[in-house]
């Protein structure tokens, strides 16, 4: 396998020690961590709260060879604290993480880019990026909207994430990317899910959070999202398949998503 990082979302029930030992076993070169949980009923491993899982998740590193690409999951809300993130942050610079991803859950844009700006001022602290992800659901549902509060918010350190889920189901074009600094895309997603387009939000949700399909098994256009983008920029393959990790495990989920990304990316 050539490269991918492993986000925590493809193998949300494993602890990051182990996701980072499943992820070397299946050719991973890194991971993303969840240590914020998303929804009442999804898990997140608040390393920041549990020193000695995060020294076994140090020795994992250290033993595996592999790093942390990301951190996540802000949710900018209207009452976002940024400064209790602190040892959130902390935790994941010293991982090594080059990011921290954010979401847009505030509807009032100039807070939005305002809580964004001081989740950026942060980050920066411990030498990181923040990143705002868009989904068809949240505050800010398609590139160009995200691309305004990035801007709105003036920080060199801001940038967006594009999934190719999300891009897809926004009616992204590479176009869009096109009309952007290149500089704000310092990293990708990647899944794929059926052509069709679900009509509900309930459905969106289904398909971003439980059933993605890996790269190439689906309908998106895995390839032009991607060749739109700067070159050379880390993929992360986010692609949680809860059906199959139930019957085979989340390392068969590993493995058979990161195949499919090596044989649609680099035949």
């Amino acid at each position: 396998m050539t490269g991918f990082s492993l986000a925590h979302l493809t193998a949300l029930s494993l602890p990051p020690p182990e996701l980072v030992r499943v992820a070397a076993r299946t050719g991973y070169r890194s991971v993303g961590l969840r240590l914020l949980r998303v929804t009442p009923d999804s898990p997140g491993h608040p390393l920041q709260d549990d020193p000695a899982a995060l020294r076994e998740t140090r020795r994992a590193l250290a033993e595996t060879g592999l790093s942390v690409l990301d951190i996540e999951f802000v949710r900018i809300t209207p009452d976002l604290d940024v400064a209790a993130l602190d040892s959130f942050v902390a935790t994941g610079a010293a991982l090594g993480a080059r990011f921290v991803i954010a979401a847009p859950y505030d509807p009032d844009r100039a807070r939005l880019a305002d809580g964004f700006g001081a989740l950026c001022d942060l980050a920066a602290r411990y030498g990181m990026a923040a990143l705002l992800e868009f989904f068809p659901y949240a505050a800010v549902r398609d590139l160009p909207g995200a691309a305004a509060i990035v801007e709105e918010a003036g920080r060199g350190n801001g940038g967006i994430l594009v999934d190719t889920l999300h891009f897809d189901r926004s009616l992204g074009t590479p176009a869009q990317i096109a009309a952007i600094d290149p500089a704000r895309f310092p990293m990708a997603h990647v899944c794929d899910a059926p052509a069709e387009r679900p009509a509900t939000t309930e459905g969106l949700l289904h398909h971003a959070r439980a059933e993605r399909l890996p790269p190439g098994e689906g309908g998106i256009e895995i390839k032009g999202v991607l060749d739109a983008l700067p070159p050379g920029i880390p993929i992360a393959l986010e692609v949680p398949m809860e059906a199959m990790a139930r019957a085979l495990g989340a390392e068969a989920v590993a493995l058979r998503v990161g195949e499919a990304a090596d044989r649609l990316l680099h035949p």
